[in-house]
Formats: C-alpha cells, sequence, structure tokens
C-alpha cells in the first residue's frame, strides 16, 4: 500500500511534485488503556513499508527488552518513544507519525488513554480531520471510549472509525463484534458525529487493518486502511465563511504591499471584494501571491499573501472577510465548552489570557453554567474546575474580539486558556454563541477574592528593622502574585480600612496602636507568608 512510483528514478521532480498534490488526512487514535493505540500504528506503518529497516531492528532489539508481545515484534514501540511509556507499557503523551499512500498523504496521532491525559487527547484532536477509536473486544464500550468520543464530538469531528481490535481474541466472533457495533451506536446516538463507520482488527496480526482479514469471512465492507484512504473530507470546511487573519504586513519594497496569513475559512477569488475588521474598511483583491507563484484562487488551509487594490489601512491582527458573507462576531462575552486543562482548580473571576485565534486579551471566567458528565451526559452546578472536567461556562473579556460559533469555524471559533503567572496552558474552548454581561453588577468581596487570590487584611510589623522588612514583604507577595501596598504608620487609621475594602493588603511598618489587623513581632517575612496561609489569609495561587 506504500506508495511506488517509476518516477522515483526517472523524474524526481515530478514525482515530488505529484507527491505534493496529494491531499493529507490528520487523524488521531484514541480509546481505553491498552486497546492497542500504539500497535495500530506501527501495523500501519509496517504494512504500507513505511519503517526504514534501521527502525525495524531497534524495534527488534527494544522488543526483547521492552516488548509486551512475546516472542513477536512489539509495533507499539515505534510510537512509545519516551521511557516512562515502554516502562509503563503506557501511552504518556501524544506522538506524530507521518506516511502516505499512492493517494494520499497522513499525519497521525496517538494519544494516551489514561484519563489523567485526557487534556493530551483533546489536543491531539484539535487540529484533526477523523478519529480512530478503538475498542478491545474482550471488554467493549469502556469508560475512557465514551469519554473520547464525547471529547471527538466537541470538538468538531466529523468522522469517526470504531476499529475493535484484538479481534483475535475472541476468536474471531461476528457475534461480539455485533455486540460491541450496538452498543456503541446506542450510546452515540447523543452525539453529533455524522460519519461513523465500524471495522473489526488485529492490530498485532493485521487482520483487517492493511488487507482484508482471511479469518473474517463475515466481514464484507472495507479494512480499515481503504477508509483512510476514501473517506471524504475536502467538502468539511469548504461551506465555511472566508476568514483570514493577517498574521503579517509584508512590505519589502516601495511597490509592494501585502497581507500575509493563513486562510482560516471558505475560499477567495481574484475580484473579491473584502472587508477589513473591526474597522469596516472595503477593498478588492488584486493578487493572491505564494511562493510558487500567482493563484487566480485559494482556499482554507493554504498560506498566501493578499495585495488589494486601494491603499487602506490593514494591519496584525485585522481580520479580512468577504463583504458578501455573513460578518463573524465581535464580542467581548461569550458562553463556551471549556476542557480545564491543569491540576490547579478553576474558580470564576480569577484573570487569565485568552488567546482566541491570533488574538491575545485578558478577560475571566464569570461564570460555571454546568459540568458535562461524559458518561451520562448529565449536567450539574459546580463552584469551580478540577482537571479533564467539561463545562459550559461564561467568558467576560477586556475587550471585543473577532469570533467564530466554533459550530460554523474551528479555527476562528477555538480558543485556549493562558496562566498570567506561569505562562502555561490551563484550558481550551469552544465557543457558543456570543452574549452580554450586565453592565451594572456590584464587585463583592468574594469576586476581590477569586481575582487576588487573598483575603484583605492590614499586616503590622512591629520590630526595629520594620521599614525594610516591609520592603521585602512586599516584594515577595508580589513576586507570588498577591496584591499588597505599604501604608505610612502616620496615614494608617484613615487608610487601611480602604486598603482592606479594595481586597488588598496592607503593610504598616511600626505602630502597636492599631485597633484591627494582625501584629507580627519579629518575623522574616517568609515566616509571615506561611503564617497567613495558614490562617487562610493568602489563597492558592
Amino acid at each position: 500500500m506504500s506508495h511506488q512510483s517509476e518516477l522515483i528514478s526517472s523524474d524526481i521532480d515530478a514525482y515530488l511534485e505529484q507527491h505534493q498534490q496529494k491531499e493529507l488526512l490528520r487523524f488521531l487514535t484514541c480509546g481505553s488503556v491498552d486497546d492497542g493505540k500504539s500497535t495500530l500504528i506501527g501495523r500501519l506503518l509496517h504494512d504500507s513499508k513505511m519503517i526504514y529497516e534501521d527502525q525495524l531492528a531497534a524495534i527488534e532489539k527494544d522488543s526483547k527488552k521492552s516488548g509486551t508481545t512475546g516472542e513477536k515484534i512489539d509495533l507499539a514501540l515505534l510510537v512509545d518513544g519516551l521511557a516512562a511509556e515502554r516502562e509503563q507499557g503506557i501511552t504518556i503523551d501524544v506522538a506524530y507519525r507521518y506516511f502516505s499512500t499512492s493517494r494520499r498523504k497522513f499525519i497521525i496521532g496517538d494519544t494516551p488513554g489514561h484519563e489523567q491525559y485526557t487534556r493530551n487527547m483533546a489536543t491531539g484532536a484539535s487540529t484533526c480531520d477523523l478519529a480512530i477509536i478503538l475498542v478491545d473486544a474482550r471488554h467493549g464500550v469502556m469508560t475512557q471510549t465514551r469519554r473520547h468520543s464525547f471529547i471527538a464530538h466537541l470538538l468538531g469531528l466529523k468522522h469517526v472509525i470504531v476499529a475493535i481490535n484484538k479481534m483475535d481474541l475472541v476468536k474471531y466472533s461476528e457475534t461480539r463484534y455485533q455486540e460491541i457495533r450496538e452498543d456503541y451506536q446506542s450510546f452515540s446516538k447523543q452525539l453529533s458525529i455524522p460519519d461513523i463507520r465500524f471495522v473489526p482488527i488485529s492490530a498485532l496480526e493485521g487482520d483487517n487493518v492493511v488487507s482484508k482479514s482471511e479469518n473474517m469471512p463475515w466481514f464484507t465492507e472495507q479494512p480499515l486502511m481503504e477508509l483512510l484512504e476514501t473517506i471524504e473530507i475536502a467538502a468539511d470546511d469548504s461551506n465555511t465563511h472566508f476568514r483570514f487573519p493577517v498574521q503579517y504586513v509584508n512590505r519589502p519594497n516601495l511597490n509592494f504591499r501585502g497581507f500575509a496569513g493563513t486562510i482560516a475559512g471558505g475560499t477567495v477569488n481574484v475580484g473579491d471584494s473584502l472587508t477589513v475588521l473591526p474597522s469596516g474598511q472595503q477593498s478588492t483583491v488584486k493578487e493572491i501571491v505564494t511562493f510558487d507563484g500567482n493563484l487566480p484562487s485559494a482556499h482554507v488551509g493554504q498560506a498566501i499573501t493578499l495585495t488589494l487594490n486601494t491603499e487602506i489601512d490593514v494591519s496584525r491582527g485585522d481580520t479580512l472577510v468577504k463583504t458578501s458573507d455573513q460578518p463573524p462576531m465581535t464580542a467581548d462575552a461569550f458562553t463556551a465548552k471549556l476542557v480545564w486543562m491543569a491540576d490547579e482548580n478553576m474558580l470564576p473571576g480569577r484573570q487569565y489570557f485568552f488567546k482566541v485565534g491570533h488574538q491575545l486579551v485578558a478577560g475571566t471566567v464569570v461564570k460555571i453554567n454546568e459540568t458535562i458528565d461524559v458518561n451520562t451526559f448529565e449536567t450539574s452546578s459546580a463552584d469551580s474546575l478540577t482537571l479533564n472536567t467539561i463545562a459550559n461556562v461564561t467568558v467576560q473579556l477586556n475587550k471585543p474580539v473577532i469570533v467564530d460559533a466554533y459550530s460554523d469555524n474551528r479555527h476562528t471559533g477555538a480558543f485556549i486558556v493562558i496562566d498570567r503567572l506561569t505562562n502555561g496552558t490551563v484550558a481550551a474552548g469552544m465557543i457558543e454563541e456570543q452574549t452580554q454581561i450586565a453592565a451594572i453588577q456590584m464587585v463583592t468581596e468574594v469576586d476581590r477574592e477569586r481575582r487576588y487570590h487573598q483575603k484583605p487584611v492590614t499586616i503590622v510589623l512591629d520590630a526595629q528593622d520594620a521599614a525594610e522588612r516591609a520592603v521585602e514583604l512586599e516584594r515577595v507577595l508580589f513576586t507570588r502574585g498577591h496584591a499588597c501596598v505599604i501604608v505610612r504608620p502616620e496615614d494608617a487609621l484613615a487608610v487601611c480600612p480602604y486598603v482592606e475594602a479594595a481586597g488588598l493588603l496592607a503593610i504598616v511598618a511600626g505602630n502597636r496602636e492599631l485597633p484591627f489587623g494582625f501584629l507580627f513581632r519579629n518575623t522574616a517575612s517568609v515566616d509571615i507568608i506561611e503564617e497567613l496561609t495558614e490562617q487562610g489569609i493568602l489563597l492558592p495561587l
């Protein structure tokens, strides 16, 4: 099934051009623990002759040391490359592999099955066109099967192949295959996945992976590889409206000014009328420029440079849309599905950065509308989000952004949430609809506690070097993400109550007569911080 062509030896340029024009399919394998995801990918690469001899020799050697298949080559080692993965016989991180056949090019994402690595699976699925969900024929549909199916539905994947694996361990039973198929179909009726296929396989033995299995003559449909080669994906993004986020203004000389980026939706043609958002200025397309020359039209996924017939102000961060198309939303508040990916809980009211497409703005999750149980699809209320929780939330941003509903455009309707202190990604979200937050809404003490991660209090330092200690304490608290201010002793009685009312920590150096707050005598700053944490004044960041 690997791509073999006489052009390789006779005309390598023609071969590369032919290869370049092949359609690319991105897919991932997912499912419960030990369902054979890595082994399946190894089998696909092995049977399509996409493993080099030195790689095969290395796998044979490693199979004797870390393999789990007895005397046979453990093909899972091809993608389970981390030492921890080989030691435990599981997949931990997302591993990507590339291969091609005479019909298509493929990028495979091998994702973990353990619940604690669900965030890795969601990350891998976010860029894919199709998901292969493996089910162990011995165990049937498991909790993680449901979880990963729900995430695939949540992320808008339109194609799912349910590969019922390890059929060799159930004696290639058609009855068992039909039982699992009916079970999955019953559960998946609640999911809006338009294209679900089923295929019984044995990744270890190669049955129905690349070629039809002689052990399962009762299965007359296409084997897995043929499905991957023939499933139609070209129309998935063709009906979306034109969206072109400007990533760079290309100005190599006085005679050329173009706007570079990757098309995030729809198509564009020379002569099309475009509108610049958010300014609303209009012009028409003069040229569609690429490295390989100018094009009459371009489609979603292509990296291009557009030149316009009139000189209008277009900057990095703007979005070009067709004047005739339905415009995107310009919203500073919206509802969204959120997958929480951090070990630390998410509390409404805390400030984060939201990266929506190419736009980075500050904001907060103002409300958790409901959490979703991926096993039963039941909803419930919650005050916070824990690791791997999926919820419907309301987001408030500090300024409007240009977005679409995720169901309309996966590129402009998705966002990530970034922790302001660590700069780590803590959540991924899918926008549902624009909403309105009440303009007049009183800020409460709880709101301030969540924003600053602290309960307001006045800290009085009574020591000979109190002024120096106060500066040291302010710096340590500020570095750790808390909000505090030093108040002069003579102003403390008048100022500190207002500092506390604003939700801040007031630090006063050397005044025994204050009738409020806490008194710490001759202690180091770190000791004070530990005491404040024990008393619940400094909250977890």
